[in-house]
């Protein structure tokens, strides 16, 4: 989440206000910091409201350190309190999850693919791997994010028309790769609208996967 701090002198930040121009204290104001009521001590300055940085700061999980020999105020955020992530050292990639998916499971299988016009022909698979939300049940499942695995090879081939993979008109579309690897969605995924679709669409969106090397 992006936090956008403007500082002012004495390690404080300014947030405009309406208020009557003048300095006094400003008792009556109340700081609420992520739905959460902040104790602080505000000061009404020539129009605006003027709350300490660190109490911000803090409040918002961030660190902030100040150089008095250069004149610098440096704050350093906090982020892993709202993602967590899953990494995958077999085949190189981290996929980043809201928090709400800490607990997640990881469903494998295969994905098979038949040699175009000759199903007798060469035979193609793959890993295949879906991230399952905490809150997955058999008599309420949830939409899994699925991945499919291709190496380099595989996925020039397909790109070739050489197979392809199930009925679907349109094949995977790519969303990262490493060196020996293509990590890819399937196509039409999400085509029974289960619970959490829209979620999920959300997060492909962010470019949740990156390679590892």
């Amino acid at each position: 989440m992006k936090k956008k701090l403007l500082i002012a002198l004495g390690l404080t930040g300014v947030i405009a206000a309406s208020v009557a121009v003048g300095a006094y204290a400003a008792t009556d104001i109340k700081l609420f910091i992520n739905g959460k009521i902040i104790n602080a001590d505000l000061q009404i300055v020539d129009g605006s409201s003027y709350v300490p940085l660190r109490v911000v700061s803090e409040s918002l999980g961030a660190d902030v350190k100040w150089d008095g020999d250069k004149r610098e105020i440096r704050i350093t955020g906090q982020t892993g309190s709202s993602q967590t992530a899953y990494e995958n050292t077999q085949y190189g990639f981290r996929f980043t999850l809201p928090d709400t998916w800490k607990g997640y499971t990881i469903v494998t299988d295969k994905w098979e693919g038949l040699s175009e016009g000759d199903p007798q022909g060469d035979k193609f698979s793959g890993a295949s791997l879906s991230i399952r939300h905490p809150e997955w049940t058999a008599e309420q499942p949830r939409q899994d994010i699925p991945i499919l695995v291709f190496t380099v090879d595989q996925w020039n081939a397909l790109q070739q028309d050489k197979f392809h993979i199930g009925a679907a008109p349109i094949g995977p579309s790519e969303l990262t790769r490493n060196d020996k690897y293509v990590f890819a969605l399937p196509a039409r995924y999400n085509f029974a609208y289960l619970d959490g679709y829209q979620e999920v669409e959300d997060i492909l969106k962010s470019n949740p996967i990156q390679p590892m090397k």
